[in-house]
């Protein structure tokens, strides 16, 4: 500048030379520069060996839409005659390329959603919870930007359309459009070009009001909100080396953490809106469809034939449910680390059993859905149905003969009937009480005898009342002991 502010005050190259210290051969070339119109800090291009070759490469790089390597034009450029290094080819085509590029450069056009229109979804992998392999459903609403991370075991169907459903009741509407890639549980197939809906999907957008719509293959230009939600949830929630996230004990754990992100990332303003996600939420609400009261069927999880055993079978595994459902259709689905059955009713689906998830042969069977059945272990005591008269007559005495006929019938005694009978003959003569008593004491002490009975009673007649019972066996013997001759001769 100093060179040139010489020159515009002396309109000459000797004297503008004279003033700024330099050459006069140099005050004419910046001179020459700014009159042409170039940058005279800018350096001049060199004539260099392989300019008589650009046009060859530009033509190469053009029929190879930029996929030719620099070591192949090259090869080309020898045989015709080139005798500069392979250094100079690579900055050649190195240009050449860049040129291309920039001339076919895809266009982009600045989208501009709509409220209440567009719902983006996408799955990313998720920690490991004890082992096991996770998935983060991640949901994005275009406008709002309010974003929705649901953690989930795999990508099956029905947990794709729990997922959905859950999402939208958590915005509290649904949309026009749906947004997706391309997983097999959207879109089965393509037939030259055109994607064929699977058709259980397609039934679940018309059940929500919505439209399921996919972007182009290997094209995630097209649903990059789903994609960016997939990123930062991935890098907050995955514990990696990086961020030390600890590692999370159970899959309630991960939820939690799934809904503590979505809060926080919710409420703060983001960077293309600067209002917080939630605020513009419930401006969008208003654009937002209905949704119906019961989810879809599918959501609800597989369809199960409840047996008449109350049990039904999912993954080799039985699980009870409440009396009242048998032979009747109902929906198993996985909700985190517990199986949830529902059944239709009279006004509509209910979840009428929930399980933790086990592993085959061992049952889940809860004791309250079988109330008409004993919560207990085999041997059962037996259900007493008195028929005869006999029977009639002598369960009438009370709860000792009927304590006295189970002891009975368990220990093998015979001639029990002519037993019964002289039961029944003696409360007859003595008393109903005394002889159910007397029935008690004999079947806690095992004393089925003969002449057990009445032995008994004269006790309970002429002895005081009945402390410890003590049962004749091995331990304790009828037998008189022997302690009275230890004073013998003393």
């Amino acid at each position: 500048m100093e060179i040139l502010e010489a020159f515009d005050r002396t309109r000459c190259a000797h004297s503008a030379a004279q003033l700024a210290g330099v050459d006069e051969k140099t005050v004419t070339r910046y001179v020459t520069l700014r009159d042409s119109g170039r940058d005279p800090a800018q350096p001049s291009r060199r004539a260099r060996l392989i300019d008589p070759y650009l046009d060859r490469i530009e033509q190469m790089v053009e029929d190879s839409q930029g996929r030719v390597r620099a070591d192949v034009v090259h090869q080309r450029l020898v045989t015709m005659g080139f005798t500069g290094t392979d250094r100079s080819t690579r900055r050649a085509v190195a240009e050449a390329k860049t040129a291309f590029k920039a001339g076919h450069r895809r266009k982009y056009r600045p989208w501009v959603p709509e409220p209440g229109m567009w719902l983006q979804f996408d799955w990313g992998e998720g920690p490991r919870v004890g082992g096991r392999r996770t998935q983060l459903f991640c949901a994005w609403l275009s406008w709002s930007r309010f974003r929705v991370v649901l953690p989930s075991w795999d990508q099956t169907l029905g947990s794709l359309v729990s997922c959905l459903d859950s999402t939208l009741r958590r915005i509290g509407g649904a949309p026009t459009y749906l947004l997706t890639d391309n997983p097999k549980t959207v879109t089965m197939d393509r037939i030259a070009g055109v994607p064929i809906r699977h058709p259980e999907i397609v039934a679940t957008g018309r059940h929500y009001g919505c439209k399921v719509e996919t972007c182009e293959p290997f094209d995630p230009e097209s649903k990059g909100g789903a994609e960016h939600t997939v990123k930062i949830a991935k890098a907050d929630l995955v514990p990696t080396s990086a961020n030390l996230l600890p590692a999370y004990d159970s899959f309630t754990d991960l939820v939690t953490a799934c809904l503590v992100w979505c809060e926080r990332v919710n409420a703060r303003a983001h960077r293309e809106t600067a209002t917080a996600p939630a605020a513009r939420l419930a401006a969008e609400l208003a654009y937002l469809h209905v949704l119906p009261v019961e989810p879809h069927a599918i959501a609800l999880g597989e369809e199960r034939l409840v047996d008449t055993d109350q049990t039904v079978r999912f993954g080799s595994v039985r699980y009870s449910t409440p009396d009242g459902y048998q032979g009747s259709k109902v929906w198993c689905r996985v909700a985190g680390e517990e199986l949830v059955i529902t059944a239709r009713v009279e006004h509509g689906l209910v979840e009428i059993a929930r399980h933790e998830l086990s592993t085959p042969g061992n049952p889940r069977i809860r004791p309250e859905h079988y109330p008409h059945h004993p919560d207990q272990p085999l041997p059962r005591e037996p259900r007493i149905r008195p028929r005869t008269e006999l029977e009639i007559a002598f369960l009438a005495l009370g709860e000792g003969a009927r304590r006295w006929l189970v002891e009975a019938g368990a220990t093998g005694v015979k001639r029990i009937r002519a037993k019964m009978t002289r039961a029944i003959e003696l409360a007859a003569v003595i008393g109903t009480e005394e002889v159910d008593e007397a029935l008690g004491l004999a079947a806690i002490a095992g004393r089925f005898g003969e002449d057990d009975l009445a032995s008994i009673l004269d006790h309970l007649a002429t002895s005081a009342p009945v402390g410890e019972v003590v049962a004749v066996d091995e331990n304790h013997s009828a037998q008189p002991g022997t302690s009275g001759w230890e004073e013998f001769g003393s």
